[in-house]
C-alpha cells in the first residue's frame, strides 16, 4: 500500500516513505506467518523490527558507514531494553511504540544529534504516543508499527531543531529518565484496568 500510487502523490519517493514501507511490510509479513527470521528485542520480533529497520533504512539512504550503522543500532536497541526493563514483560501499552522510541534515538544520532538532542527525541516520543494500547499480536500491528515509526522520524527531526515537549506539559519531566519512569509507571500500573477491559472485549466478540 505504501509503495503504491497514493504514496508517491502524498509522500513522494523519500527516505521517510521508505522507512515506513520497509518497516510496516516486515511486520505485516511476520504477522502473516512468513518464515523469515527477524532480530528480536525484549522477546518481541515486532519490537526488534521497529528498533532496527528505520535506523537501517535511514543509514543506508544517507550513506552512513557500517560503524555508524552499528553504533546507531546499538543505541536504538539498548534504549528499548532500558525502557522495557521497568515496563515489565506484559503490558497493555503497545511495545512497538516503545521500540520506535529507540529507533528515534538512533536516527537522531545518525543525523549528528548530541546527547541532549537524543534525549529530546525520547521526550517527544513519550509526550506523543504514551497510551497506545496493545490488543494482541496480529496483522494490524503493522499499522501501529507505522504510526510509531512515523512519529519516531518526526520526533528526531524536531529534536535536531532543538524542539522538545517541556516539563510543564503532561507527564514529561525535565529529566528524561524520569519521563521514562513516568511512561513505564503508566504502562505497568495505570493500564491494568485497560488490560482487563481489552481482554473482556476480545473474549466476548461474536466472531
Amino acid at each position: 500500500m505504501l509503495r503504491g500510487r497514493y504514496e508517491h502523490q502524498i509522500m513522494g519517493d523519500s527516505v521517510f516513505s521508505h522507512i515506513l514501507s520497509y518497516t510496516s511490510a516486515a511486520c505485516d509479513a511476520r504477522m502473516a506467518g512468513a518464515m523469515i527470521p527477524v532480530m528480536s528485542n525484549s522477546g518481541s520480533g515486532n519490537q526488534g523490527i521497529s528498533a532496527t529497520l528505520p535506523v537501517l533504512v535511514f543509514a543506508e539512504e544517507n550513506g552512513k558507514s557500517e560503524e555508524e550503522l552499528i553504533r546507531a543500532l546499538m543505541m536504538s536497541h539498548l534504549t528499548v531494553i532500558y525502557i522495557k526493563q521497568s515496563l515489565g514483560r506484559l503490558s497493555a501499552l503497545c511495545g512497538c511504540v516503545v521500540a520506535a522510541t529507540g529507533s528515534s534515538c538512533g536516527i537522531t544520532w545518525l543525523m549528528g544529534g548530541s546527547y541532549e538532542q537524543v534525549a529530546f527525541a525520547v521526550q517527544n516520543m513519550i509526550a506523543n504516543l504514551t497510551g497506545m494500547i496493545c490488543d494482541g499480536a496480529k496483522p494490524s500491528c503493522a499499522l501501529k508499527v507505522t504510526t510509531g515509526v512515523s512519529t519516531a522520524v518526526l520526533s528526531a527531526v524536531m529534536a535536531m531543531e532543538n524542539r522538545c515537549v517541556t516539563s510543564v506539559e503532561g507527564i514529561i519531566d525535565e529529566d528524561v529518565d524520569q519521563s521514562i519512569r513516568n511512561l513505564t509507571r503508566i504502562g505497568s500500573q495505570g493500564m491494568n484496568e485497560t488490560d482487563r477491559v481489552v481482554l473482556d472485549i476480545m473474549t466476548h466478540k461474536n466472531c
